[in-house]
């Protein structure tokens, strides 16, 4: 796969919609890297192909 396919933004009607699972707070999407972040569970769910893995234990923990 190729960079260019794999940072595909998401749908932007889906990301009004989405919340983090854990918190059920708002998510903010980070374009440069390619990633959903939840402010208040510190993590950040990745989004591969255009779909976001919203796992916690696929998010990266931020500080």
């Amino acid at each position: 796969m190729s960079k260019k396919q794999d940072k595909r933004e998401p749908d932007p009607k889906m990301l009004e919609l989405l919340v983090c699972p854990l918190t059920h707070g708002p998510l903010v999407y980070d374009r440069e890297k390619n990633e959903l972040v939840s402010k208040k569970a510190k993590l950040a769910y990745p989004i591969r192909e255009g779909v976001p893995i919203m796992l916690a234990e696929e998010a990266r923990k931020i500080g």
